[in-house]
């Protein structure tokens, strides 16, 4: 094997190494905030709300980046053509969805924070039809009706505890402000992020694209020639 060979093999299962890393400490990051956004029990039903999603997907995308990593780091130590090409092609689809998403995030922001807001004001509309959904929105995000309390009066209802910090909405100082606004605060900071960490990972995966192709290439060749 060649030096060059020897180098892009070493080079690879290197930086695979530190993809694998990568990936854990993303899995680790969304599990986090996972436990962070934590569940809300209503009427007896335990789940996540809404904005967990975010997280979920980071989960995900770490599984997923852990799993091609570990393929990459196999093909690049058993100079397996198959396993090397394999990971080059999955590290490119993965690449193109990821550049795709962040390409349609940062030109459909404001379509993307209002879309956020329908979200809000769709479950404002149903919750007589679907109470336990708003008020998950409302444990969740430490918030009160789709605008502020004054929804709730104005509907003429009385205000769930859920609105107010403690459960005491005798205080005016205790009332939470509206979801709409909180949801789409922070949605906005975490695509925000998702944005800026996808930009990194396509970097860091365009890299490990280039030198699988040239290590399974050089490996290729290096058997053809051994082959005569």
């Amino acid at each position: 094997m060649d030096c060059g060979t020897s180098t892009a093999k070493y080079v690879l299962f290197a930086f695979n190494t530190v993809v694998v890393i990568i990936g854990l400490l993303g899995i680790v990051f969304g599990a986090l905030i996972l436990n962070s956004i934590g569940v809300v029990e209503v009427n007896g039903q335990v789940g996540f709300p809404v904005q967990a999603i975010l997280p979920i997907l980071l989960i995900t995308l770490g599984s997923v980046v852990v799993f091609i990593a570990f393929l990459g780091c196999c093909g690049a130590i058993r100079e397996s053509v198959c396993m090397t090409m394999c990971y080059a092609v999955f590290l490119l689809v993965l690449l193109i969805i990821q550049l795709a998403i962040v390409v349609l995030l940062w030109a459909n922001k404001e379509k993307f924070n209002a879309a956020m807001g329908e979200v809000i004001d769709k479950a404002w509309d149903e919750r007589r039809r679907e109470p336990a959904v708003f008020e998950a929105i409302q444990q969740s995000l430490k918030c009160c009706g789709k605008s502020g309390i004054t929804d709730y009066v104005l509907s003429v209802e009385a205000p769930p505890a859920s609105c107010c910090e403690h459960n005491d909405c005798l205080n005016p100082l205790n009332i939470y402000g509206g979801c709409r606004s909180k949801f789409q605060e922070f949605m906005s900071f975490s695509t925000d992020t998702a944005k800026y960490v996808g930009l990194g990972l396509i970097v860091v995966e365009l890299i490990g694209f280039i030198f699988a192709c040239c290590l399974a290439n050089n490996v290729r060749n290096y058997k053809r020639r051994n082959a005569y």
